[in-house]
């Protein structure tokens, strides 16, 4: 089984001492970092801007995880690209012609990337799955952080991870929402999904260190 892959969900952070608290981060031992992009329209919700992607990528060399929570993201891609980002993933449904969105984040060198809503099923996206670098599997509703795990989404997630396996599919596998110890234990074992994207549940808000909590999530 491969290593646990931790991204660290940028949106949980104060942004009044959002750079120290992104040096801090960068010695813990954490693997990447996950930046919501959020137009209040797809979600009902705001997020991450580039000019924050600006401030992340001159703070740090590790990969940068852009999840755009917007409509049309193809409007938005090369901006984000420009900025430093280097994977960029989608929803789907968010786009009318989601391959052309998913080649153009290819052709501008970046790794393109799908988000599976809960809604979702694994028939909608067989086609997808060949031509992208990771999945991000949602484990809550999107939009807000700090939600629990729906439960009743284990069986998709293991059919997903079972697909690429009988496929013989390259991509990376991650999980976003309600990541606490119970879920990724279960998620790495279980579904062998590799990776987490963590908030509040492990990483955020947790009065220790975050190279403690990276080494904890380590060893579940």
């Amino acid at each position: 089984m491969q290593q646990k892959i931790l991204n660290a969900s940028l949106f949980n952070l104060p942004i009044e001492n959002f750079k120290e608290e992104i040096i801090e981060l960068d010695k813990s031992g954490i693997d990447m970092y996950h930046i919501d992009i959020m137009d209040g329209t797809f979600v009902p919700n705001f997020a991450m801007s580039p000019r924050e992607i600006d401030l992340v990528r001159k703070l740090t060399n590790k990969p940068l995880d852009c999840h755009m929570m917007v409509v049309e993201p193809r409007r938005y891609i090369k901006m984000i690209a420009d900025r430093g980002a280097d994977m960029i993933s989608i929803h789907p449904e968010a786009e009318y012609i989601p391959t052309e969105t998913l080649d153009q984040i290819r052709a501008l060198g970046k790794k393109p990337g799908i988000v599976v809503n809960p809604m979702l099923s694994l028939e909608t996206l067989k086609e997808m799955l060949p031509i992208v670098d990771y999945i991000t599997l949602m484990g809550v509703n999107p939009g807000f952080a700090g939600r629990d795990f729906m439960d009743y989404l284990l069986p998709k997630f293991k059919d997903i991870a079972r697909y690429r396996e009988e496929k013989g599919l390259k991509f990376s596998i991650f999980l976003d929402g309600g990541a606490d110890e119970r879920v990724i234990r279960t998620m790495y074992h279980d579904c062998k999904i590799e990776g987490f994207i963590l908030g509040k549940q492990l990483l955020f808000f947790q009065n220790k260190p975050y190279k403690d909590c990276v080494d904890f999530i380590r060893t579940i």
